[in-house]
């Protein structure tokens, strides 16, 4: 893995990895310094307390958070194949293909749907996308019981890491400094502690345990709309993390020792939920804005595609071919006769377009139009201004420094907000609250 492609990775905002970066790697670190620094102003003993809850409790979410969800949707994309779907398949390829009638009735022309997908496939002769087809029509034929196991699937994935971080792990954090603090006094007293059963030893009330059981189980029975599962089928990791760290709040704040602890984890939950999902959006466009203004480059072409040789010499020579225009017509038809292309390849590397390996485009995926004519523009906007230099070669290792720069910046700044930042304000806020700038769960 080269350096370029480990940068591109983390200056996506779209994918976990800026998450892993700012998460593992600064956040918790910092985070449990913090905590143990702020609670050494009062107690030495609770500082203790503190930093070991705090290294449970952000790592184990971490790796429950970043983890849980593409394991528990890789286990039930293997539940769904054996029952013989593809989870390839699109829900959004239904909605096309109900716009079909009416696209035609005003002379539009509809350019992808489940129906049309297969008529347009299904003479093709490589095995792959006869397979392909045989997925549609599959699904096709039994679109209800598709919609219910992604249902099923969405919910897996976002309400089990969920209750594991939000409701679970707190709990048996909560338990172990309760029975640590046992410990200690009995030694001091010389007194022996009762054994505890599972319920008193993790704090989990069984009453509200079984309720989240009776209330998952209800879940299996809710039918949701066709539009809705298209919506939430088609959610990237990113966004079932927000909706997990959403979930997650809530059950921080339920799972609290008292309230002062709830007002705490309330505060410092949802500003951890902006910082991680939404200011780095906006930091990015305004760094990327400001070195358009300031150098003149366009950076908003990923780093791998600013360093492809070929990209550079194609633009060099004037053979880099783009689709004619931004019709949804012209762009699939590009994508459709020319998959060898730079643009289809790149197109492909930043996952606006699927093609199977014998260079098939996918019938099974959904093309977003839009998102592909924004991509293309991104390119006309660098070839212009990159003609309009001196050496196009080094306007180009220009423009990655210049991204490398931004996306690094990003990374700083959105890490330096999260791991610095919000726990002095969350301490500070503590303090308020409290009077105090010890952990309101850990008092006596």
């Amino acid at each position: 893995m080269t350096l370029t492609s480990i940068i591109s990775a983390i200056g996506n905002n779209s994918t976990i990895y800026p998450l892993l970066v700012r998460d593992c790697c600064i956040e918790v670190p910092s985070k449990i310094y913090i905590a143990r620094k702020e609670n050494l102003k009062e107690s030495e003993e609770v500082a203790n307390d503190a930093t070991r809850e705090k290294f449970i409790d952000e790592y184990a979410t971490s790796a429950i958070w970043l983890g849980g969800i593409p394991a528990t949707e890789y286990v039930m994309d293997k539940y769904i194949r054996r029952k013989g779907y593809n989870p390839d398949v699109n829900l959004k390829l239904f909605k096309e293909e109900e716009k079909i009638k009416g696209a035609k009735n005003a002379g539009q022309e509809i350019l992808q749907g489940i129906e049309y997908n297969i008529q347009k496939f299904k003479n093709y002769t490589q095995q792959e996308v006869k397979d392909a087809v045989a997925d549609l029509v599959k699904v096709k034929e039994n679109k209800s019981a598709f919609e219910k196991i992604l249902t099923k699937k969405f919910c897996a994935a976002t309400i089990i890491p969920t209750i594991i971080m939000g409701f679970v792990l707190p709990k048996l954090n909560f338990a172990l400094t309760r029975k640590i603090r046992e410990k200690k006094a009995a030694q001091t007293s010389q007194q022996t502690q009762p054994t505890q059963n599972f319920s008193t030893f993790t704090g989990i009330d069984r009453t509200k345990f079984n309720a989240i059981s009776s209330l998952n189980e209800k879940n299996q029975n809710i039918n949701f709309t066709g539009s809705f599962t298209s919506t939430i089928a088609n959610l990237r990791t990113i966004d079932k993390m927000a909706i997990s760290d959403g979930g997650l709040t809530v059950g921080r704040v339920t799972t609290s020792r008292n309230k002062e602890e709830g007002y705490v984890n309330a505060f410092r939950m949802i500003g951890s939920m902006i910082l991680n999902f939404v200011t780095p959006i906006y930091i990015a466009k305004g760094l990327d804005a400001t070195a358009n203004k300031l150098f003149k480059i366009n950076v908003n072409l990923d780093p791998l595609i600013l360093e492809n040789k070929e990209f550079i010499e194609q633009i060099q020579n004037g053979s880099f071919e783009l689709p004619k225009s931004n019709t949804p017509k012209d762009l699939l038809e590009f994508l459709d006769s020319k998959p060898d292309s730079l643009f289809a390849k790149f197109a492909q590397q930043s996952k606006k377009v699927s093609y199977l390996d014998c260079g098939v485009r996918d019938p099974r995926r959904f093309v977003d139009f839009k998102d592909l004519e924004k991509f293309k523009k991104e390119f006309e906007t660098f070839i212009e201004s990159a003609k309009k230099s001196a050496n196009i070669e080094n306007f180009a290792k220009k423009a990655k420094y210049v991204k490398f720069a931004n996306i690094l910046a990003n990374v700083g700044i959105s890490s330096f907000l999260l791991a610095v930042v919000l726990p002095k304000l969350q301490y500070e806020f503590n303090k308020k609250v409290t009077g105090s700038y010890l952990d309101p769960g850990l008092k006596n």
